[in-house]
């Protein structure tokens, strides 16, 4: 009996899945739940840590959302069909990528079909260092072989073909998943035309399924993102939604866009979505519509957006870089990855001898919250940290950014009056390093 009563009281979690066990909760939302619980106790704290877009979801819509707010039924697994034809006519005119409605599969956000994708496929997952937190949680989760392919900070963090080309020689005809992600979470940086047509040539002479993550597409500074489906359009699968380009992160919608060839991929994600998520907010989906058919008010957004993240971005860039911080220059999205090399002796002569240890105390002593570098894959003896410049009020610097003439860059005068508080953050940041 004595037995018996040992297994009853036993604790719960000895039954976990052993991919499961120890493993912690994302790093981006971790950090975004302590910066609210330090807040909550008073403290100044600046919210580098969770890549949440500060924008507001453009007003025609949520006028939308407002509209199907009574729709209640449930759609098709795939997604709502005027909203599948609606994301690839954007991919038709946005990327000059040729795919049709039955090409396109909604999920509730682009995570999600990301996991589906590694559960259904099975492969490695290649991935480049650094790279975004969950691409190899959710491989650890599945039981797939993670491939980690190396880049150095000289060439911006960014994975070349000739190291592509050597780790899939070393098993040329194994299945693969490799992950591009561009304009890049953590880094920043994007990748050059030249660079694409390369990894193209890579991926299609070892027939890997290359996902695409374009999630900050719209968001590249310049407004020129270039599609690798251009290039590699039989193996290409892109990956986006409504949380960076539209300001929509908590509606939880994301869009995979699939080759004809990969259509066989399509339908065995959708088949587990239907004993999953079964299908994706209905009153999300047809507001989603609207988006994605953009118009002459999304693009006026857009271009505002670009223009305030990409002022920001370079300053932000410019004061940490004249604190002796080395970091790529910023093309897209709303990230920096710096590495503290030259801070080593300083930082270790603090006891700070690892990047998760230097974001701790760096939290701890100014309330600058961001993530170590090996969140992100990186070895964490290297003193590399991301951070997210976007702890301001995106609305009201919009709307300010609006009486600027079009042809103006915004000065640092604009900066300092509307994202003050991330511009201290940085100051508090490189004062800091600096001991």
């Amino acid at each position: 009996m004595q037995g018996v009563a040992s297994r009853r009281n036993a604790p719960l979690d000895v039954h976990l899945n052993l991919n499961v066990r120890g493993m912690r909760p994302s790093a981006t939302l971790a950090i975004n739940e302590r910066s609210a619980a330090l807040q909550a106790e008073g403290r100044e704290v600046f919210r580098f840590g969770l890549g949440q877009s500060p924008f507001p979801v453009p007003q025609s819509v949520v006028e939308s959302l407002q509209a199907n707010a009574h729709q209640k039924d449930y759609l098709a697994v795939k997604g709502l069909r005027e909203l599948r034809e609606a994301v690839a006519a954007y991919h038709r005119r946005k990327l000059q990528v040729d795919r049709s409605g039955d090409d396109v599969l909604i999920g509730p956000g682009s995570k999600e079909l990301m996991f589906l994708l590694q559960l259904v496929y099975y492969g490695d997952l290649v991935i480049p260092t650094p790279s975004w937190v969950s691409y190899a949680p959710q491989a650890d989760i599945i039981g797939r072989r993670i491939r980690w392919v190396g880049t150095e900070m000289a060439n911006d963090w960014r994975m070349s073909a000739e190291r592509l080309q050597q780790l899939c020689e070393t098993d040329p005809g194994r299945p693969r998943i490799v992950i591009l992600n561009y304009p890049s979470n953590p880094t920043g940086s994007t990748y050059t035309v030249e660079e694409l047509k390369a990894i193209a040539k890579v991926a299609r002479a070892h027939r890997v399924v290359l996902l695409s993550d374009e999630i900050y597409g719209e968001l590249h500074f310049q407004g020129r993102h270039v599609s690798i489906a251009r290039y590699y359009p039989e193996g290409t699968i892109v990956s986006t939604g409504l949380s960076k380009w539209c300001g929509a992160g908590g509606w939880r919608l994301g869009t995979f866009v699939f080759p004809h060839d990969l259509r066989w991929l399509l339908d065995a994600m959708a088949v587990v979505a239907s004993e999953t998520f079964t299908s994706t907010s209905a009153p999300i989906q047809h507001a989603a519509v609207r988006a994605f058919e953009g118009g002459m008010d999304i693009e006026d957004y857009l271009v505002r957006s670009r223009k305030v993240v990409r002022a920001l971005g370079r300053e932000c860039a410019r004061r940490l870089r004249a604190a002796g911080v080395h970091l790529p220059e910023p093309k897209g999205g709303f990230y920096l990855m710096f590495d503290a090399a030259q801070q080593t002796e300083s930082l270790r002569a603090r006891g700070l001898t690892s990047s998760r240890s230097m974001c701790t105390r760096l939290l701890d002593d100014t309330g600058v919250a961001i993530l170590p570098g090996s969140d992100f894959g990186m070895p964490d003896d290297e003193l590399t940290a991301r951070l997210a410049f976007v702890d301001f009020d995106g609305a009201g610097t919009l709307a300010a950014a609006s009486t600027v003439p079009a042809d103006k860059e915004l000065d640092a005068g604009f900066l300092e009056m509307h994202c003050s508080k991330v511009l201290r953050g940085i100051d508090r940041l490189a004062e800091w390093l600096h001991g």
